[in-house]
Formats: structure tokens, C-alpha cells, sequence
């Protein structure tokens, strides 16, 4: 992408220059000086681990649809990435969680939306698991039984390969 990912300014509708400022080509309006910055994407993902098992939600969505992942999502403009990854578990899943601790911090590589992927531990507090939002399946796979073949990003297999034994 360019720095103009705008070609005009949101709020006068100028046509925007890219500029060189703060160290980087950046869309700017001459006619009242809005700099547009490009922001990353923020998204929120679960470690749910409980008596041996790990939950699991199978994607219906692209990239990787099919495969198997945590439950996680992007979060939005006037969330907290622990509310979001809340309501995030309770739309793939039915369960109402607990958010605890930050387990580590990952980049997204999607050129598309490049970003920064957290990853939180979190405990099931009540529900009911059933499928929702854009995941076809949702399963408890014992430890010993993780499907690591049909994973859907790299990054899973490494941390449900650390955090899980």
C-alpha cells in the first residue's frame, strides 16, 4: 500500500500529498494538516486449558478456513483487547470467559493486516459450547490428542507445544 492509503482528507476533502514526516511517507492535507497515520491491526487470541484439554475452534473463514485454531479476533476501535477477546470467545464458542495474563505477543504477517496478535490465558466461567460466528466447530481435543496437522497458523503449534506440556 501506499502512504495514501486516502486519496482524500476524511475530514475537509482536500486531496491529500504524500509528505515525508515523523520518518515516513505519510498521506497529508495542505488545507488543514491532517496527517494520516496507518495504524496495525490488534487482534486477541485464548489459551483455554482445562483438565487436560484444550479448546480448540475450527475456522470457516479465510485464511485457513478448515483448520483449526483458539478462539481469537481482531479488536475493535473502542474495545480493550481483554473485552474484545471476551466477547470473542462467547461469539465462536457460547462460553463466557475470564481473561487473565498476556502468555506472549506475536506479529500478524498478513500483508493485508499486518499487526500484533496477543495472546491471553483464559478461564471458562458458564455457557454453552456451540459453534457461532465464523467457526463451524468448537472442541475440548485432550492434550494428547491436539490435531497439530490440521493447525492453522505456525504460531499455534509452537505455543500449544510449550504452554500444554
Amino acid at each position: 500500500m501506499s502512504a495514501n492509503d486516502y486519496r482524500y482528507c476524511p475530514y475537509c476533502g482536500h486531496e491529500l500529498e504524500t509528505r515525508q514526516l515523523f520518518g515516513a511517507d505519510r498521506g497529508y492535507c495542505p488545507a488543514c494538516g491532517f496527517i494520516h497515520f496507518r495504524d496495525p491491526k490488534l487482534a486477541a487470541g485464548a489459551l483455554i486449558v482445562e483438565a487436560g484439554r484444550v479448546l480448540l475452534v475450527r475456522r470457516d473463514v479465510v485464511p485457513r478456513k478448515g483448520f483449526w485454531a483458539m478462539p481469537s479476533g481482531f479488536v475493535e476501535y473502542d474495545e480493550q483487547p481483554r473485552d474484545a477477546l471476551a466477547r470473542e470467545i462467547r461469539e465462536e464458542t457460547g462460553l463466557e470467559a475470564e481473561i487473565g495474563r498476556i502468555i506472549d505477543v506475536y506479529p500478524i504477517a498478513d500483508p493485508n493486516k499486518p499487526g500484533v496478535f496477543l495472546l491471553f490465558e483464559a478461564r471458562i466461567l458458564g455457557g454453552q459450547l456451540q459453534p457461532g460466528d465464523d467457526v463451524s466447530e468448537v472442541q475440548w481435543f485432550p492434550i494428547d490428542d491436539i490435531p497439530w496437522e490440521a493447525l492453522a497458523f505456525p504460531q499455534l503449534k509452537e505455543v500449544l507445544a510449550h504452554e500444554t506440556h
